[in-house]
């Protein structure tokens, strides 16, 4: 489910987008046989998917789906959330698909995405078409190794991500009032309005002695 967010301010620049992906929790009928009988009772979880800019903290784009939904098939639409021209795309191996790289493609934008151990060449050196990012990834890995490729392609930035889901689960709790998936998503794209209000406010600085 979707529910738009404000659009940010452009800086003028291309976004660098990290996406990632976490659990809330759906508060509701069973809740009360969780803390009677203890947490082995089933419960029911929404998974919230972020775009974050790497260099603000500021969110771009936030879906809410099932918990079942795999992150690769939400990214295309999450991007197409953001207006802003994009510089690249930076998500976990769970993002590793086709599509996903398409979607990033047709946005212009670079992807960084660690291929899943024993992948393949997709698109071999004699072929005409353009390199596919993805393949170079994996060839740089198989050369390097997977270590240097993250700190060579700036993988790193990728964990800006999970601070901003630790951010949003720390400020505004990791659950859900709402009751109807429609109402689940308009409350967390709420959380995320304010969170981002609060991150143009300011974000602190650390100094290392």
């Amino acid at each position: 489910m979707q529910a738009d967010l404000p659009p940010p301010e452009w800086t003028g620049k291309p976004v660098h987008l990290a996406v990632d992906s976490t659990g809330l929790k759906v508060s509701g009928e069973g809740e009360w046989k969780v803390r009677k009988h203890g947490a082995d009772k089933r419960r029911q979880w929404r998974k919230v998917h972020l775009a974050v800019d790497t260099d603000t903290g500021i969110i771009h784009a936030v879906q809410t789906t099932g918990n079942e939904i795999a992150d690769g098939t939400v990214l295309p639409d999450l991007l197409g959330q953001v207006s802003e021209p994009m510089a690249c795309v930076l998500g976990d191996g769970s993002y590793d698909w086709r599509s996903c790289y398409a979607a990033i493609a047709h946005c212009g934008a670079k992807a960084i995405i660690p291929p899943r151990r024993g992948a393949v060449i997709w698109q071999h050196g004699n072929c005409h078409a353009k390199p596919l990012d993805r393949d170079a990834a994996l060839r740089h890995i198989r050369k390097h190794g997977r270590a240097a490729w993250k700190w060579d392609g700036g993988y790193h930035r990728r964990s800006l991500a999970e601070t901003g889901m630790f951010r949003l689960k720390g400020l505004f709790g990791s659950g859900l009032s709402a009751k109807s998936e429609a109402s689940q998503a308009v409350e967390v794209m709420v959380r995320c309005a304010a969170l981002n209000t609060m991150t143009r406010l300011g974000m602190p600085k650390i100094h290392y002695q």
